[in-house]
């Protein structure tokens, strides 16, 4: 198991290796799905999302419509009381939170929007996704945030060597 506080130090000495490997197999890694699919089983068994929780407190996911529509339903409020209060647009032009951490973390690292949270939070670590190799340099960005994204990616390595 990974400290959480060392994964970025380690996710940055493995960022330059990760980005060769996806270049040199280009082939292969439109392949990968299967391989990863069954590295994502073996680490999402091994980590505690709940006992990390460092994608809600350094990560902020872009939110839809429909995001911002389902927050409010559970909140019981307007969406566009939700827009007000927690969320903002971002140099892109993307709704994002205000603030991070998440504002729906709660301290025990559960969500308090948990079953109306947004389809990024839904989808975090994108490691059982399909077409992986789209979103590799995603992957290498989270793996500065996640130990699942790290030790898949590394594992991927090592098989692909």
């Amino acid at each position: 198991m990974i400290d959480i506080k060392e994964l970025s130090l380690l996710a940055k000495k493995a960022e330059a290796s990760s980005k060769h490997l996806f270049r040199k197999h280009k082939k292969i890694v439109e392949k990968l799905d299967d391989h990863v699919a069954v590295l994502h089983e073996k680490y999402t068994a091994q980590y505690d999302c709940l006992a990390c929780g460092n994608c809600c407190r350094s990560l902020g996911p872009f939110l839809t419509d429909r995001d911002i529509d389902k927050i409010a339903k559970a909140l019981h409020l307007k969406p566009s009381a939700v827009v007000e209060k927690y969320i903002r647009i971002d140099e892109d032009g993307d709704y994002v939170f205000k603030t991070m951490p998440c504002p729906f973390l709660m301290p025990d690292n559960y969500c308090q929007i948990y079953e109306n949270r947004p389809k990024a939070c839904k989808e975090y670590p994108h490691t059982d996704r399909k077409k992986f190799y789209q979103i590799t340099n995603l992957s290498i960005k989270n793996s500065h945030v996640c130990p699942i994204v790290y030790e898949v990616l590394e594992d991927l390595k090592k098989e692909l060597k």
